[in-house]
């Protein structure tokens, strides 16, 4: 019979009890993996999982029959080839729209105003996605409008957070754009059109690279700041998506 470990294992530790606990292991090694390994040995996988060596073996066993991963040359292990085939299948599948729709309508739900989320497209941004408010009175941008990156809420914020944002602005611009870096955010009446009231956040992949804006519309007279935290956490979640 397998020992009975002294300590718990991660697996232990994160177990689901509907699940099975083989399988929680088994898995337990696979997300043992973090980015830039290339291979682990079989000590640092028994590290990593608080596993005995002798149940990791066990583990390896299915693992390589599956594909999963693979034994190296040098007796260490690596993802196997069905790692990249499914996520070759996952690639395929998705898209965007299944994960920052339901956000804009959560924040839309929250709020009761308009949500968007932009992306830049050359010198302009692109509603990628639009959410209306239930409200009567509001702005109409519908998504794939263009609009300008100067201007707005959501362009300001593009700009700000783009690589490239202060090359050729004048002085006072460059000041907005910093003072929105160090905000995290941008809240404004009129900067797009007169009465309308934007406000916007970024968002970032995880590899902390801007991947668009969202942003937030309503007349001017229903402008409200408390605002702020239901955008800046809609953006910090469409992130861990991306």
């Amino acid at each position: 019979m397998p020992r009975k470990a002294r300590f718990n294992s991660v697996a232990d530790e994160q177990q689901d009890h509907h699940g099975v606990a083989a399988v929680d292991r088994a898995l337990t090694i696979l997300l043992a993996f973090e980015e830039g390994d290339a291979s682990l040995s079989l000590i640092e996988l028994a590290q990593r999982t608080k596993l005995y060596k002798s149940t990791v073996l066990r583990m390896l066993a299915s693992l390589i029959h599956s594909r999963l991963v693979q034994r190296l040359e040098d007796r260490r292990y690596g993802l196997g080839p069905e790692i990249s085939r499914l996520q070759s299948i996952y690639a395929a599948s998705f898209s965007l729209d299944r994960f920052v729709m339901p956000v804009l309508r959560e924040l839309v739900t929250a709020t009761g105003e308009s949500a968007a989320y932009h992306v830049t497209q050359g010198n302009a941004r692109l509603c990628l996605y639009r959410v209306d408010s239930p409200q009567p009175i509001r702005d109409h941008i519908k998504a794939g409008d263009l609009l300008p990156l100067d201007r707005g809420a959501g362009g300001r914020v593009l700009t700000a957070f783009g690589t490239a944002f202060s090359k050729g602005l004048p002085r006072e611009t460059r000041a907005q754009l910093a003072q929105i870096r160090k905000d995290g955010y941008f809240g404004g009446i009129g900067d797009r059109a007169a009465g309308v009231g934007g406000i916007s956040a970024p968002v970032f992949d995880k590899h902390r690279a801007l991947a668009g804006a969202v942003t937030l519309t309503m007349p001017a007279h229903r402008f409200d700041n408390a605002y702020v935290v239901y955008v800046v956490d809609a953006a910090r979640r469409i992130g861990e998506f991306l």
